[in-house]
């Protein structure tokens, strides 16, 4: 595959050779974090997390704060999925769980100054539009209480959507409480590929939910795909993403989805018989990713892609693109504050990661304890590794001497061995090297998690990539 027509410069384009492909199809971390949460241990606990909290607000630059809440219902169960999820209709579990959620918010927002703005905020699932209207107004009503929300508009406030999980009034109610971006999973328009993953979904109903959202003043809608689920061709998917690219959304993921069910058991559900060879997978891949650059969006990294006008695409391109627990995000410079079971904070020098079932986290809630679970503190050395992974994920670029001097090293000698592993790669078209610095290549882009396993130390010394997903 060529370099995209409308945008053939070297930083945008895309080189599918399979050969190069095959021979680097292995298993690994998708790095929202370094380092990953498989390192997070239960010595960390509440009092680690509060230490950090008074270190991150030291100082006399306060940057500003991201928040996250999880909230984990579903009213159906997808096979495929792999999120922490509570599978239930009761409505009622959702009330006792928002009691809880409230308390943490609290809890929370009396860590952090209020000078410190809200300039991202998420919900994620599971399902957040399980929720009533007056629940959703309830919860953004105790964040702004707690938290110092921007009422201009201008944060980047995203919500998860189910559109078979929305009322009347449901998308009304999220744009007047701030939303203003949105996210909706969609994986595929085949209705026998959504039979065989129990999620169906009409094309109508998707389409008519975009409507009505631009119609709403929504900035941004992000569609996602998932390549690689059973009874999926690649005929039938080039038909479900030309309709997508059709209704033209603002950013569009197209995940690889990952069979692992030792692990999740709900994709036990799946017929294993009925999974694409990984052949089909790379020509869906390959497909997409020639029609989507065709249509004129420019590829972020990984599984995302938005429009040119888009402010991941402008993040791309000023510097500014950062990676987190919900994928890529355009401000780098804030904090994550994260609520709800299993969400994850990045604040000062620690992940923090909460309990993961509702029985330890109300448990911790009601006991009027943070609901942390596990966590880690990053030592210098996973501080050094971070940002050089950082600078791979989101700039496709590694400049020796900003690493040199953010970390007061030698990077030719802290590196030394990982660059000399890193030779293979070069001679095999992934990555240059030039005025002291790595670029990864049209043919690298899409290994750049293979990349940049190579600088983590934690992989190089475990290796075992069961506990990932496969990089293509």
């Amino acid at each position: 595959m060529g370099e995209n027509p409308t945008h053939s410069n070297y930083r945008y384009g895309l080189d599918f050779d399979l050969d190069v492909l095959a021979k680097y199809d292995r298993a690994g971390p998708r790095y929202t974090s370094y380092p990953t949460a498989i390192e997070f241990t239960t010595d960390f606990d509440a009092g680690g997390f509060r230490r950090q909290t008074v270190l991150s607000n030291a100082g006399g630059s306060l940057s500003p704060l991201s928040l996250y809440f999880h909230i984990p219902f579903c009213a159906t169960v997808c096979y495929y999925c792999a999120c922490n999820k509570i599978v239930t209709k009761n409505h009622k579990h959702a009330a006792d769980y928002l009691r809880r959620l409230h308390r943490e918010i609290q809890m929370m927002g009396y860590l952090f100054p209020r000078e410190r703005t809200v300039t991202q905020l998420h919900w994620g699932g599971g399902t957040p539009t399980f929720l009533s209207t007056q629940q959703m107004v309830g919860l953004m009503g105790c964040t702004r209480r707690n938290f110092t929300l921007a009422d201009n508009d201008e944060g980047e406030y995203s919500v998860e959507i189910d559109p078979r999980a929305l009322e009347a009034d449901t998308l009304h109610c999220l744009r007047d409480i701030g939303f203003n971006r949105l996210s909706m999973g969609v994986q595929d328009l085949d209705p026998l590929v959504q039979a065989a993953v129990n999620r169906i979904q009409s094309a109508q109903l998707t389409f008519d939910t975009l409507d009505q959202a631009r119609e709403l003043g929504f900035k941004s809608v992000s569609l996602d795909l998932i390549y690689g689920l059973p009874l999926q061709t690649a005929e039938s998917f080039s038909h479900t993403l030309q309709a997508v690219i059709d209704a033209q959304p603002d950013r569009l993921s197209i995940f690889n989805y990952a069979h692992l069910p030792q692990r999740f058991k709900v994709q036990r559900q799946i017929n294993e018989q009925d999974l694409p060879s990984p052949e089909t997978k790379l020509a869906i891949l390959q497909a997409s990713i020639e029609a989507l650059l065709d249509a004129g969006y420019i590829y972020i990294g990984m599984d995302h892609f938005a429009r040119a006008e888009d402010d991941l695409s402008c993040a791309l391109e000023n510097g500014s693109l950062h990676r987190n627990f919900q994928g890529y995000a355009t401000h780098a410079d804030c904090e994550l504050v994260a609520m709800g079971i299993s969400a994850i904070s990045r604040v000062g020098d620690c992940y923090a990661q909460n309990a993961h079932t509702l029985d330890d986290y109300y448990r911790l809630i009601d006991s009027s304890q943070l609901a942390i679970g596990r966590g880690v503190v990053l030592n210098l050395d996973d501080l050094v590794r971070r940002d050089v992974i950082d600078q791979l994920m989101c700039r496709f670029t590694l400049d020796f001497d900003a690493i040199e001097r953010a970390h007061g090293i030698v990077f030719d000698e802290y590196f030394e061995t990982e660059l000399r592993d890193l030779e293979a790669m070069i001679s095999d078209g992934l990555l240059e090297s030039r005025n002291r610095q790595l670029i990864v290549t049209p043919k690298g882009r899409l290994l750049v998690r293979n990349i940049s396993m190579v600088f983590d130390a934690y992989r190089q010394t475990d290796g075992d990539g069961q506990r990932f997903s496969k990089v293509i």
